[in-house]
């Protein structure tokens, strides 16, 4: 199939013409490959902040006195630790013995409508200018989470009002993820992009935390806040965005020139950037080349190792979002010394579990980038992973002490996979040598990636919702199942891989090298 080359107004960003200064030749390649790297984790930190809400002010909406799964909770908080706005009562239709499932169906809403925007995102990010098309997605979720939380402001008790609210907040949520990734893949090279992208990818964990914080600490004052606060903050950073990304080195007036990036401004030197594989040696690559033409998506899909690494991440994703969406009411409904913890309290010590995950994400990425090998480091990852899991549902009860250490491990593990494939192996598959450095198929291969995992997203907190009811254990067993099978899709790619590097010699000359 034949791709249609498309060609793009490659223009500095409008903050440019406030701050001419910011402008070439004023600064630095570097300086520009350090503005996007921050600015898109700043970005995609605001899309999770406005996602931790939910799972927040689950334990509020629901009420404890209703859960088969903990009937001394009441005895055991003191009246200082509830919440006066929720008077024991929750919030309807969450306040009935189907809270649960409801809230399950909640995050499913928002998750499936995630996941299904993905893939459209994806190609529509290969096919328009990702600066707009990403502060369109960070303003829209910002208006949508508003939105939510004045469901309470305005004492809204129809589940389709949420239903609806969370669909629509999902779908503007789908264009963060192809549109940054694409974003750093096009800045920076493959040999450190491992550990760059692991360090970067510490933006999920940290816009975790920082939801958890601001929501937990405002739910006093009602739920309705915990949604409005971290709107605000991504709606700011979508204006941000907006005036001052620059999503590729073209937009500034670099031009890749065989296997380096040259100023194209009369009178500045040639800057070296990580080699690219392009055409002849030399040649300045033009708008109408392939560099510019959008792949297809079951183009996409057929390159190698992306179906399994999508697959893979399907299942990953599922636990990592479970997490995402349940720990905080996991961890009230579940009492830690013989205590039950308060949702404030809940809310803030399930941040351990994403500070963990900031962690991990860096350790895979190193790790990876120094046996160059994504596939084996997710593997073991997700293998050491299942221990840590049946551990934590075992012994996190017995002291704050090894919850809080076993949670740590837990998001470690878990996350750490996750954050390789969502973001190296990504960038890695979609500009892979067989497409020879194609930019134009980074956001259409994210989007197929993470898009599939994101369905994974989607039925892991459903599931938790349902399976909750019966016992945590069974929640658990799902979970270390689902990483199991996570681990196993890989394998193929695992021995391609080994096979490799032992033709190459590589790893034989490390193992002689620390003898």
């Amino acid at each position: 199939m034949e791709a249609k080359t498309q060609t793009l107004t490659l223009t500095p960003p409008p903050g440019f013409t406030l701050f001419p200064f910011l402008k070439p030749p004023h600064r630095t390649l570097t300086f520009y490959q350090i503005s996007a790297l921050l600015l898109t984790f700043f970005a995609y930190a605001a899309f999770h902040a406005s996602r931790k809400p939910p799972s927040i002010v689950k334990s509020v909406l629901c009420p404890e006195i209703q859960s088969p799964l903990n009937t001394t909770a009441a005895a055991a908080t003191t009246t200082s630790d509830r919440n006066p706005i929720e008077a024991e009562t929750g919030w309807a239709p969450f306040n009935d013995p189907r809270g649960a499932h409801r809230l399950g169906e909640l995050d499913l809403a928002f998750l499936s409508a995630y996941s299904a925007g993905m893939y459209f995102a994806g190609h529509l990010g290969d096919r328009m200018d990702l600066r707009v098309f990403l502060a369109i997605g960070m303003l829209g979720s910002g208006v949508m989470t508003v939105v939510l939380g004045f469901g309470y402001f305005l004492d809204v008790h129809d589940f389709g009002f949420f239903v609806v609210v969370q669909v629509v907040c999902g779908l503007f949520q789908s264009i963060g993820w192809p549109c940054v990734v694409a974003v750093v893949g096009n800045w920076f090279g493959k040999s450190k992009r491992g550990l760059i992208m692991g360090l970067w990818n510490s933006h999920t964990s940290l816009g975790n935390i920082i939801g958890s914080l601001v929501a937990s600490s405002v739910l006093g004052f009602g739920w309705g806040w915990s949604f409005v606060l971290p709107g605000i903050f991504i709606v700011v950073m979508g204006i941000v965005v907006y005036l001052f990304l620059v999503v590729s080195p073209e937009n500034v007036g670099f031009e890749l020139v065989g296997k380096e990036v040259e100023m194209n401004v009369e009178g500045v030197p040639l800057v070296g950037l990580e080699k690219v594989e392009c055409g002849e040696e030399g040649i300045v690559e033009s708008e109408n080349t392939d560099s510019f033409a959008a792949i297809g998506f079951l183009e996409a899909w057929r390159l190698p190792s992306v179906a399994p690494f999508a697959v893979c991440l399907f299942f990953s994703k599922l636990v990592a979002y479970t997490f995402l969406y349940w720990l905080p009411f996991y961890i009230r409904h579940t009492a830690v010394a013989g205590v039950h913890l308060s949702h404030k309290t809940a809310g803030i010590l399930s941040t351990v579990f994403d500070v963990g995950g900031v962690i991990g994400g860096v350790m895979a990425g190193y790790i990876s980038d120094m046996i160059e090998a994504r596939a084996v480091t997710s593997v073991v990852f997700l293998l050491l992973s299942i221990p840590a899991l049946i551990f934590y549902r075992i012994y996190g009860s017995i002291s704050m002490l090894t919850n809080v250490g076993l949670m740590f491990l837990s998001g470690l593990l878990v996350n750490g996979p996750y954050s390789l494939i969502t973001t190296a192996v990504a960038a890695d598959l979609g500009t892979q040598s067989l497409i020879k450095g194609n930019s134009r198929a980074l956001a259409t291969v994210t989007a197929i990636i993470d898009g599939t995992g994101s369905i994974g997203a989607a039925l892991g907190p459903l599931l938790a919702g349902y399976i909750s009811t019966r016992g945590w254990n069974s929640v658990f067993f799902m979970l270390t199942v689902s990483i199991s099978i996570a681990a196993m899709l890989l394998i193929q790619v695992v021995k391609t891989e080994i096979k490799g590097k032992l033709n190459e010699g590589k790893w034989l000359f490390w193992i002689i090298s620390a003898n």
